[in-house]
């Protein structure tokens, strides 16, 4: 989990922590808000421990820190886009995120700036009369509303790369709506309650002395700091913009001209691979992996300017060797034109696009089983159809839920075997629920060939491949008629694994790759390596008698 959420280098790092450091801050002042909405000792109650927290030095340090940092980051990752194309989702995310400064420097200038430099007591009170009833409040009320949003997006951009993040986001969409909606309706409670208070002279004349309500002199001071401030993060943001457009005034300067057959012929900035152009210019260009080299599907026929280009490397020549790439072939998403070539793209992406993002596949390293149930044809001769799927159904009912239970799931169902993965959080939780589950299927077996044994009928014996590997999960099939399913070498590994228990007479061979992975410390000295058709290395893998044993293997 920490490798898939702390991904990236530090300016990303950076940006995730001091926004989770903000929206934290965040969530609680709207809390905060929203207590109104039953009495105000309770609003200035959590005001009062919240300032003891933001109010101390270290507190403070750390949550100016954050802003400054993030608000930094945001203008510097702006001056070093190539382009402003981006996603709905990141566009409204920028665009959210450069309106909050507009709002929030006038209530930082008169909150904690009139609370240091005239001594003002700004508790909620103070704040909602300063608003109320003009214009104000709705614009603070939308600054509520622009600071949630942009956070939420944020958030789910983070956490969109877990495995439990959308199982979690039905709920979560309802706590997403309640928080604004809770604290506007406490700002609105309070903003009432108070102002009627303040209606009263001799209240009033209460309130200002509690408040130490700034002199017209020092609001004319908070106006200017104020409008400094703005104009400082005006010129921020100009630099900004300028160093974008200065950086792709440069890169045009710098740039080659790309030629698609059957397609636009356009001038690219130098640097980008010809996938980034593609992508960067609205050019309909296949890629299943995101760019990494780890599939084909963006690969071009280079017609003009090969010889321009430098050689592949190694991940490019093993992608283009597995495909059998004719000469010509490159990978669009690891060669960076310099000099202008003229493109074929081999896969166009136009009659796929109404596909969902699933069937473009995920890469995983999870642990598969391959069982089979031996002697299934000498069994089932002679017997009716409708005998031999009875007996499956009835050995499938068994052992199954064996599977399901440590949190496998059946990828399919071949005649009388079938094929489960165990999709869990990481390799390891994967390979412990697949040898859990190898060896519960061996007990629920064994209490099904004793129910069989009472009827008169011959006890079944299985057999069964683990292995832990790299795998590819996708939506296989027809637009529109695909099912989810698992390819890869680990699938053909656990295959072959299982046929090998035939000629050893055992009941399960587990990869040594999946035994290490789970932290399996029992006895490895009946190791075997095994050459299996189809895979390139020798494979070493324990073989067990009775698969039920691994538990003891285990406990040790």
């Amino acid at each position: 989990m920490k490798s898939v959420l702390w991904q990236g280098g530090w300016t990303t790092r950076l940006r995730i922590t001091s926004g989770l450091v903000l929206f934290t801050f965040a969530f609680f002042h709207f809390i905060n808000i929203g207590l109104g909405l039953f009495h105000t000792d309770y609003l200035h109650g959590m005001q009062d421990g919240r300032h003891a927290i933001t109010r101390h030095d270290l507190g403070s340090v750390i949550l100016y820190l954050a802003l400054f940092v993030h608000a930094g980051l945001a203008l510097y990752s702006i001056s070093q886009r190539r382009t402003l194309r981006m996603p709905f989702a990141v566009a409204s995310q920028v665009v959210l995120g450069l309106l909050i400064p507009l709002q929030l420097i006038s209530h930082i200038v008169h909150t904690r700036y009139a609370h240091e430099i005239y001594n003002v007591n700004d508790e909620m009170g103070y704040i909602i009369i300063l608003m109320w009833p003009n214009s104000a409040i709705w614009m603070q009320s939308l600054l509520l509303l622009v600071v949630w949003v942009h956070s939420c997006i944020g958030l789910h951009m983070w956490l969109r790369l877990t495995q439990w993040w959308p199982r979690m986001v039905p709920y979560l969409i309802g706590l997403a709506v309640f928080i604004p909606s809770f604290a506007l309706a406490g700002l609105l409670t309070e903003g009432r309650r108070i102002w009627a208070d303040f209606a009263d002279p001799f209240l009033r004349d209460q309130y200002i002395e509690h408040y130490n309500w700034p002199s017209p002199e020092a609001f004319q001071t908070m106006f200017s700091v104020k409008n400094n401030a703005l104009a400082a993060f005006a010129v921020a943001l100009g630099v900004s913009l300028a160093v974008f457009f200065i950086r792709k005034l440069w890169r045009r300067r710098h740039s080659v001209r790309v030629k698609y057959v059957d397609g636009p012929e356009i001038v690219a900035e130098k640097g980008m691979t010809l996938l980034e152009i593609s992508q960067a210019n609205s050019i309909p260009h296949t890629s299943l992996c995101g760019g990494k080299g780890r599939c084909t599907t963006c690969r071009v026929i280079i017609e003009d300017g090969g010889d321009t280009l430098p050689t592949p490397s190694d991940v490019e020549a093993r992608s283009l060797a597995a495909v059998s790439a004719p000469e010509g072939a490159r990978l669009a998403c690891q060669i960076r034109p310099t000099e202008p070539i003229t493109a074929f793209r081999m896969f166009r992406p136009d009659g796929g696009r109404s596909r969902a993002h699933a069937s473009q596949g995920q890469e995983r390293e999870l642990a598969v089983l391959f069982l089979d149930m031996r002697g299934f044809t000498s069994r089932t001769t002679g017997q009716l159809p409708y005998d031999i799927v009875f007996l499956l159904n009835r050995f499938f009912d068994a052992i199954v839920p064996a599977i399901t239970a440590d949190g496998g799931v059946v990828d399919k169902y071949m005649g009388d075997g079938l094929l489960a993965v165990f999709e869990t959080s990481s390799s390891e939780s994967s390979a412990k629920a697949a040898l859990q589950a190898a060896a519960d299927v061996s007990r629920a077996l064994d209490r099904f060939n004793k129910q069989l044994e009472t009827e008169g009928s011959p006890r079944i014996r299985i057999g069964m491949g683990l292995h832990l590997g790299d795998l590819v999960l996708g939506e296989i099939g027809a637009d529109g008629n695909s099912a989810r399913t698992i390819i890869g070498d680990a699938v053909n590994v656990a295959s072959r694994l299982e046929s090998e228990t035939k000629a050893l007479g055992v009941e399960l061979l587990v990869s040594v790759e999946l035994l290490h992975a789970a932290g399996h410390e029992g006895d490895l000295s009946n190791m075997r390596s095994f050459t299996l058709r189809g895979v390139n290395q020798p494979v070493s893998a324990l073989p067990l008698a009775d698969a039920s044993e691994l538990a003891v293997h285990w406990a040790t």
